[in-house]
């Protein structure tokens, strides 16, 4: 999820790819629609398939209503009655205190032929302001405290996981992780008080390392209720520190070589930076598209799990000579490799990015992309062995490929024979 990663992947003339990506990006329908996926509501986000079942004689839907109330005796009572009146099924209430008034959040089933304008203005005749209505799935039926509790028991086990249960825990939003000392260099982030700080649309968190953790929602101002939310989930990932699973794979290559697969965090930053310099600087290039001697700067916060997930090879002397990398980036989920030269062309590097790309469909990404360049045969192939749909942008030699993650990935051929294993 960090921005900042765009310092690894810089482009020529001093744009970063993700500037140059958002220049172009009205050109193609994926971006487009990301784009407006972050305009105020009209009733359908059009983030899901809307969900239909057969209630009774007629189709019904499920929908999520926020809407606020004056806090005053009888304030919801109306807005039930309102929501009665049209033959709307309430499934479940939330109340969110705010200074002036109540915001009150439903989960709703709603009769397939009553269109959320009509339902808009039911509410506001009963006396709700400000209603935001989008469209929900069955995951929604987990009353509150359930969800909360899941997350944090996520985000216990994986410190990765942070991002991904911030974003179930809130919706639609973005979010970006800023560390205190940024790996390219640059102005560091501005210091957030250690209760954190909630502006409308937009709260800012202390991270563990002391970063800075920013959640975005333009669309709906949090409340105090989700701030409070939010900031439990960070405090919890600040008092159990740094965690990665310990389970790995032993993996048998076509010639017969076995090597591991497992996550890797910073405390394997001394075998990554050695890999590095076993590199060449054609493998280093193609991989970070900058300066090869800058390389080793970045590797502290590509290994950190507060900003993705890292995978390592591992050969059966300890060596790692293989990394691949998913990256939270904003509302965007990035895929690298990395892979020695002298390892390289045996099957590691397809492995490595069909296991990211799993990992990501698994974390509910909608896509990942890879920054490359155009000459890189061996990542674009790569790439089309996901057997997804894919979408390409080219600027100066720097290829971006995008693969959309609603189709199941295909079979990729030559795949390396796998035998799971236990770690110490």
């Amino acid at each position: 999820m960090s921005r900042d990663i765009s310092d690894v992947t810089r482009a020529k003339h001093g744009r970063t790819v993700r500037q140059w990506r958002r220049d172009i990006a009205a050109a193609f329908h994926t971006w487009w629609t990301r784009r407006h996926g972050h305009a105020p509501p009209t009733g359908d986000t059009g983030t899901r398939p809307l969900p239909t079942e057969q209630a009774g004689t007629g189709v019904t839907a499920l929908w999520r209503m926020r809407t606020t109330v004056k806090d005053e005796p009888g304030s919801l009572a109306a807005l039930c009655t309102a929501l009665a009146g049209r033959r709307v099924d309430i499934l479940s209430l939330q109340t969110h205190p705010l200074a002036e008034g109540t915001v009150d959040e439903f989960l709703l089933r709603v009769p397939g032929e009553l269109a959320p304008p009509e339902m808009t203005r039911a509410i506001a005749q009963a006396g709700g302001t400000g209603t935001w209505i989008e469209r929900a799935d069955a995951h929604d039926l987990v009353d509150a405290p359930t969800r909360v509790l899941g997350l944090a028991t996520r985000t216990a086990l994986d410190a990765a996981e942070l991002p991904l249960a911030l974003r179930q825990l809130l919706g639609r939003c973005t979010i970006r992780s800023l560390p205190a000392v940024p790996p390219g260099g640059g102005r560091a982030p501005d210091v957030v008080p250690v209760e954190g700080a909630l502006e409308d649309t937009v709260m800012r968190l202390r991270a563990p390392e002391g970063g800075v953790i920013t959640v975005e929602r333009p669309y709906l101002p949090f409340t105090p209720t989700e701030f409070a939310r939010a900031r439990a989930l960070v405090e919890l990932d600040a008092r159990l520190g740094p965690r990665v699973p310990r389970s790995q794979d032993v993996l048998t290559l076509p010639e017969g070589n076995a090597i591991t697969v497992r996550r890797a965090d910073p405390r394997d930053l001394e075998a990554a930076t050695a890999m590095h310099k076993r590199c060449s600087a054609r493998t280093l290039g193609r991989r970070y598209h900058g300066p090869v001697g800058d390389a080793d700067r970045y590797l502290h916060h590509l290994l950190s799990p507060r900003f993705g997930r890292t995978l390592a090879v591992q050969t059966a002397s300890g060596r790692i000579v293989g990394l691949g990398h998913l990256l939270w980036d904003g509302d965007e989920t990035e895929v690298a490799l990395l892979v020695e030269d002298e390892w390289q062309r045996r099957g590691i590097g397809g492995e490595l990015l069909r296991r990211l790309v799993s990992m990501a469909v698994e974390a509910g990404c909608e896509s990942v992309y890879a920054v490359t360049q155009s000459a890189n045969t061996g990542m674009v192939a790569a790439m089309r062995g996901l057997e997804l749909p894919l979408d390409y942008q080219i600027e100066e030699g720097t290829l971006v490929i995008t693969a959309r993650l609603d189709a199941p990935l295909g079979a990729a051929e030559g795949t390396v024979g796998v035998m799971r294993a236990e770690a110490p």
